[in-house]
């Protein structure tokens, strides 16, 4: 197993076998359930992280463009209200990621942890660079500010989420 720990940023990548995951998280003054909200209600993922349409129920499907330039179909998997949310991205296709959104309350703020699972060991700093930025634009949501350019602010972020070589 390879661990990269990208610098002093929000987030690291691990890499098993080829398989790998992007780990990003950050604590928000806000509580649990607005921060549910921003998460899962289409009209508030649209502020920060792009359009979802679709049947948001577990099990249903929906169709998503992210800011990062990302688009096609995901599934909903899991949904406990309001601690948990995993989605399958692209499923069914050989490319197909698993993203797990979790909230756990800290005090009156609350953390959110993103991972997504199942990539290509190589493009772990790529994700976790671009979930970073995500999650950064989320923070500008929730505070009624405006999200930063992604690919400028993804740009900046990528070499520090790519592992140092000697």
């Amino acid at each position: 197993m390879t661990i990269v720990r990208m610098g002093t940023l929000l987030g690291w990548g691990t890499e098993v076998d080829g398989s790998g995951t992007a780990h990003v998280e950050d604590l928000y003054d806000t509580d649990i359930d607005d921060l549910w909200a921003a998460v899962t209600v289409p009209a508030r993922l649209a502020g920060w992280l792009g359009a979802v349409d679709g049947d948001l129920q577990v099990g249903g499907t929906f169709a998503a463009s992210f800011r990062s330039s990302w688009e096609g179909p995901g599934r909903v998997d899991v949904c406990e209200v309001p601690t948990r949310l995993v989605v399958t991205l692209e499923p069914g296709a050989s490319d197909q990621t698993e993203v797990e959104a979790r909230l756990v309350v800290e005090g009156d703020r609350t953390r959110l942890i993103v991972e997504e699972r199942g990539l290509p060991g190589d493009d772990v700093p790529d994700y976790g660079a671009g979930w970073q930025a995500h999650i950064e634009d989320l923070r500008a949501h929730l505070v009624g500010e405006l999200p930063a350019p992604w690919r400028e602010r993804w740009q900046q972020l990528i070499t520090s989420y790519r592992p140092e070589t000697p």
